[in-house]
C-alpha cells in the first residue's frame, strides 16, 4: 500500500519533472519511445495542430516494452500516429535507440541524413521525463532550440492511465536520480533540484521505490 506521505512526495517529484514549456511551432517533432503510447498520441496531436512538418519517433525495445511493443517502440508509435491521421510520409522512424542519449543522438543523425534542417525541436516524452529529455538534448544537441512537452495530465491522472502506481513512482524516482548523477558523467546539463524535492526523493528511496535506480 502506498501511504499518503509517499503520494505527496511523488507529486513533488512529478511537479519538478515538468518543464512547463508552451508547445509552439518547431522545425520537427521528436517523440521519445517508451512503454507509454500516450507519447505517440501527444506527438500526433502536435503534428495535426500544425506545429511541425516532420515527426520522428525514436526507440528500440526495453524490458518494459518488449512484450507490448515487439516491433519496437518507434514502429508502434508510428502505427499509432498514422491511425490518428498523421500521413506516413511525414514520419521518420529511428529504431535503434535504447536510452535518452541515443534517442537524441540518433534522431539528430537521422534528420541530417534526411536533409531536414532542424533549428528547433518539439521534444515529446512522458510527463515525468520532460526535464530529463530537455537536459539531455541541451547537452547533446546544443545548436537547436528545445521545447520539452508531453500530454497535459496531473500525477493522479497519469498513474491511473498506466494502471501501476508503484511502477510510476519507481520511474519518477529513477528519473530524478539521473538528473542528479548524469551531469557529472557528461550525459546532460545540470538542472538544480530544490531542497524539498531532493528530500521527497530521499524519502521515496528510503520507502523502497528503488526498482529504477542506477546501482
Amino acid at each position: 500500500m502506498i501511504t499518503p506521505r509517499s503520494w505527496s512526495d511523488a507529486r513533488k517529484v512529478w511537479d519538478h519533472h515538468l518543464m512547463h514549456h508552451t508547445a509552439r511551432p518547431c522545425s520537427v517533432i521528436v517523440g521519445l519511445g517508451s512503454h507509454d503510447l500516450g507519447v505517440a498520441e501527444a506527438s500526433a496531436g502536435f503534428y495535426l495542430r500544425g506545429l511541425a512538418p516532420v515527426l520522428v519517433f525514436t526507440g528500440s525495445t526495453s524490458p518494459t516494452t518488449r512484450d507490448r511493443m515487439p516491433r519496437g517502440e518507434a514502429v508502434h508509435y508510428r502505427e499509432r500516429a498514422v491511425e490518428l491521421g498523421v500521413p506516413e510520409s511525414a514520419v521518420l522512424v529511428e529504431p535503434r535507440a535504447r536510452n535518452t542519449g541515443e534517442n537524441i543522438r540518433f534522431s539528430k543523425a537521422l534528420l541530417e541524413e534526411a536533409g531536414v534542417n532542424a533549428e528547433s525541436v518539439l521534444l515529446v516524452s512522458k510527463p515525468y521525463e520532460e526535464r530529463r529529455a530537455y537536459a539531455t538534448a541541451r547537452k547533446l544537441w546544443p545548436a537547436v532550440d528545445i521545447v520539452s512537452a508531453s500530454s497535459p495530465m496531473t500525477f493522479e491522472e497519469y498513474a491511473a492511465s498506466i494502471g501501476d502506481d508503484r511502477m510510476v513512482i519507481d520511474m519518477l524516482v529513477g528519473a530524478l536520480q539521473r538528473l542528479l548523477v548524469y551531469p557529472a558523467q557528461g550525459f546532460m546539463i545540470e538542472q538544480p533540484v530544490p531542497e524539498e524535492v531532493a528530500a521527497a526523493y530521499e524519502r521515496l528511496v528510503g520507502t523502497g521505490f528503488t526498482r529504477r535506480l542506477i546501482r
